[in-house]
């Protein structure tokens, strides 16, 4: 893991560097998806929904916001990182908080296309256990499973 990276609780001013990192992310890897929602729908569910509902952690480099994630109970809801930030185990450092915050199980859907995210959560011991397409993209997914 970077020396300078840190994880910590969002806050409700992260709902804007949480809102940058899930919209680069998602026109780097799922670019070939079509979006539901425009950017600003994304930002007013990020602020509005995701940080007051569910567990939501950051992942800084300095104070500059790299990564988030959304936990809900044993649902890894939302899990991203900057693409300028991936390689470097930022999304390690973020699934480890996470296994901590739930310790026994983690269930997480995923795009069937998104291949890196697909190899990036196998490598971390997840298992492919369902596969549908019960989502507003209409997009084939997955549902991965880890258990400890």
């Amino acid at each position: 893991m970077s020396g300078n990276l840190s994880l910590r609780p969002a806050a409700s001013r992260d709902a804007g560097a949480i809102s940058d990192v899930f919209l680069a992310a998602w026109d780097d890897a799922l670019s070939e998806i079509p979006k539901v929602h425009t950017d600003d729908q994304v930002r007013a569910w990020i602020r509005d929904v995701v940080i007051p509902d569910t567990n939501v952690w950051v992942a800084e480099i300095g104070d500059e916001v790299v990564g988030f994630f959304s936990l809900d109970g044993e649902s890894l809801e939302q899990m991203y990182v900057h693409p300028d930030h991936q390689g470097i185990e930022v999304g390690t450092a973020l699934l480890e908080r996470a296994r901590q915050l739930s310790p026994t199980r983690l269930q997480l859907y995923t795009f069937a296309r998104n291949e890196g995210a697909r190899r990036f959560y196998e490598r971390h011991g997840f298992k492919a256990i369902a596969f549908g397409q019960d989502n507003e993209e209409n997009e084939p997914d997955v549902l991965y499973e880890w258990t400890a």
